[in-house]
């Protein structure tokens, strides 16, 4: 045991030399051979942990990302006689595989010939072909449901094992081919005879990185993701993945952590020894302290009035747009409202809990603000009436907003 140990320290720490080497400019063909040398018998979860230690270390993410594909490539030949990943019907890493095939399917049946076509065709033939490829490449884009949920629902689960480098840069790499898919679309729907070559040579490009995830994922990050996480944590994943949607197949569902309690959404994922004092909800848990931090900061202000009509809540923001008092709680809202317009706020009432409607919502001018009232019926799972809930906000900034302002800028 001591000798695999040591075997696999030595491969890790000469692994970690041949990727700095790469990094300081050395060619695949220049490790090559030093690799294929202590590649044997390496386990799929080595890079990323190597990826990992050198980021902690101090090596920016983005230069890791910058050479992922090159990493790939010098691991490549190692990884490819690993065997193939075997998973339950039904499991998440199962749904991910079956949409890979998918992917590659589609790429493989449906978008080469076309690039294979539109390379020999004539002028006539181009925009009709580039239309077809623009509609393939719309199912193409299915891929993002498959890339969100792995963010959003394994990398948090690798990230608690203190594995945050690898989910890092492989989120890059997945917006790096959204906007590789993005471009690609924009050159096929504006299509021009003169941008043809740009359009095969950008399609092309999206393809071969939609191809290297393909191989990173069922290759290296599957199998780790598969000895790190516990069952019952991939099972909030399936809990939440309907969620997000899937790519391109429809899953087999059935799959379930080999626990007998196991019963549909019974599996909480708050850590219970961090829980004391904390409300728990469905998506979390918060402190009392929080909670109200949060609704101090809501861009909104809340009333809520409960099934028989008594105020139980109002939120205090900053900018309050009509004052609120301490004395309205446990009061009845049609005592809170002047008697000219009592009566419409129990006809609000009456049809949210007769169920004739589900929201009302009012506009007006108030001074140099623009304020949107809105009221929405508030019920149980079992579609109970719990109660009434009021949203105010000026939105006169809201409507002066134009073009567009994204979080990279």
């Amino acid at each position: 045991m001591s000798e695999l140990i040591n075997n696999r320290e030595y491969r890790q720490k000469a692994l970690k030399e041949i990727i700095l080497e790469l990094h300081q400019g050395k060619s695949v063909q220049d490790v090559k051979a030093k690799f294929d040398k202590i590649a044997v018998g390496m386990d799929p979860s080595e890079l990323s942990l190597i990826e990992q230690g050198l980021i902690n270390e101090g090596l920016p993410v983005e230069e890791v990302q910058r050479l992922c594909d090159v990493h790939a490539a010098v691991f490549r030949d190692a990884l490819e006689k690993n065997p193939e990943l075997s998973v339950e019907h039904g499991h998440p890493a199962a749904i991910f595989i079956a949409e890979n095939q998918a992917v590659q399917k589609l790429i493989d049946q449906e978008i080469r010939p076309i690039l294979i076509e539109l390379k020999q065709a004539s002028d006539q033939a181009e925009k009709a072909l580039a239309l077809q490829l623009t509609e393939k490449i719309n199912l193409l884009w299915d891929v993002d449901k498959h890339y969100r949920r792995k963010e959003d629902l394994i990398f948090p689960f690798l990230e608690k094992y203190e594995i945050t480098g690898p989910p890092k840069v492989m989120w890059g790499v997945d917006d790096k081919i959204r906007n590789l898919l993005k471009e690609a679309k924009s050159l096929a729907v504006a299509y021009q005879s003169p941008i043809k070559e740009k359009l095969i040579a950008k399609t092309e490009e999206t393809l071969v990185q939609v191809e290297e995830m393909i191989f990173k994922e069922e290759k290296i990050f599957l199998p780790m993701a598969m000895e790190t996480l516990s069952e019952d944590e991939w099972y909030r994943a399936l809990l939440d993945s309907d969620e997000i949607g899937y790519c391109l197949v429809e899953p087999q569902y059935g799959w379930k952590p080999y626990r007998e309690d196991v019963k549909e959404g019974v599996i909480n994922p708050l850590n219970e020894n961090n829980t004391s004092g904390h409300v728990k909800f469905d998506t979390g848990f918060l402190s009392p302290q929080e909670i109200e931090l949060i609704y101090r900061h809501l861009p909104v202000d809340i009333t809520f009035v409960d099934k028989n009509g008594v105020v139980k809540f109002f939120s205090t923001t900053k900018d309050r747009i009509f004052p609120r008092t301490r004395t309205i709680i446990g009061r009845k809202v049609e005592n809170c409202h002047p008697p000219a317009s009592a009566h419409v706020v129990e006809k609000i009432v009456e049809d949210f809990k007769s169920g004739k409607k589900d929201d009302e919502d009012f506009w007006i001018k108030m001074g140099d603000k623009f304020v949107y009232i809105r009221y929405f019926a508030v019920r149980d799972r079992e579609e109970n009436f719990a109660g009434v809930l009021e949203v105010t906000q000026d939105i006169k900034p809201i409507q002066a907003i134009t073009g567009e302002k994204r979080i990279t800028d």
